[in-house]
């Protein structure tokens, strides 16, 4: 089966590919090289995958790259939450209009599934727990509401053009290739403080909490997403499990062993204050079960990101 991963040198897009291929799946990508793991060339080279340097808007090429591709796994997207509300218009430029040209490319290739991946951040604030997929969508920030578009548009084009489609809303995915930068998640942020003897920063009260997600499972969650009969479905993709912010930061400082006491800012805009997800649609239709534990996950990025530096 012949796999097209868009956004295939970012952090969960080279972590997809590789897993893929290490399961026999023949996989090719695009990336604008724009924000890239730093890892990710190294790894797809080694595997021999091929990545061609094309932006999810240049149509042209990306009908030449779709020829006998099976299934289509958009991963590309700006992921910034506080960076969404500085320019909107970006935003709603590469993650919209760059999706629902995806699609129409993808109709037009006879691609048979696309899967969307969308995020947790279309639900907004929670009005119960854990959120399950039928859930208000009530996004907070237009990082948000663009992920929540490009699933209605997902959703559209699929009626009209025939293909079919699984949208995957991803939790707090950590893990391996998420570097620091300031589109890194949390757990990549607190390490890369801590690991250079500095205390990390939490937005809050560090009483909110997430549901963290490991690579791997996310791209398990994706194979299942390919073969599954189930399409034209949502599903969360998550543990199910929530985790204090301040626990977290705990929790690393002991596993760096160093002890740090938290530097305390005001809340962000666009944070909200408890996320954690029902799973039990995935596991039911997808057969979805997360193996990784955060201790485990943890342990094995402070490994990676640590090393040489304390």
């Amino acid at each position: 089966m012949k796999v097209l991963i868009t956004g295939i040198c970012g952090f969960i897009g080279h972590n997809i590919a590789s897993y893929l291929y290490s399961r026999g799946y023949e996989v090719l990508g695009i990336d604008n090289f724009e924000r890239i793991s730093p890892r990710a060339p190294r790894i797809l080279k080694s595997l021999g995958i091929e990545v061609y340097r094309v932006d999810i808007r240049n149509r042209e090429k990306l009908r030449d790259l779709m020829r006998d591709v099976d299934v289509v796994i958009h991963t590309a997207a700006y992921v910034d939450i506080e960076e969404s509300f500085k320019k909107p218009l970006l935003y709603v430029d590469n993650n919209v209009v760059g999706t629902v040209s995806l699609l129409n490319i993808c109709a037009k290739a006879d691609v048979r599934r696309v899967i969307y991946l969308s995020s947790a951040a279309v639900y907004g604030e929670p009005t119960k727990l854990p959120i399950n997929e039928d859930h208000v969508t009530k996004p907070l920030s237009p990082y948000g509401a663009t992920k929540l578009v490009g699933e209605i548009f997902t959703e559209i084009l699929s009626k009209s053009y025939g293909f079919e489609y699984v949208i995957l809303r991803l939790f707090n995915v950590y893990g391996p290739g998420q570097e620091e930068s300031p589109y890194a998640g949390v757990i990549t942020k607190f390490i890369s403080r801590m690991c250079r003897g500095e205390p990390p920063i939490i937005y809050g009260s560090g009483e909110q909490t997430r549901d963290f997600i490991h690579v791997t499972d996310v791209a398990k969650a994706i194979e299942l997403s390919i073969n599954t009969k189930y399409s034209n479905q949502i599903f969360n993709i998550a543990t199910g499990k929530p985790t204090k912010i301040k626990d977290l930061a705990h929790i690393i400082s002991k596993l760096i062993g160093k002890e740090f006491s938290p530097l305390f800012k005001s809340r962000r805009p666009g944070d909200i204050e408890h996320s954690y997800a029902d799973i039990s649609k995935a596991i039911r239709l997808l057969g979805f079960y997360p193996k990784v534990q955060l201790i485990e996950g943890l342990k094995e990025l402070i490994e990676i990101m640590c090393e040489n530096r304390y």
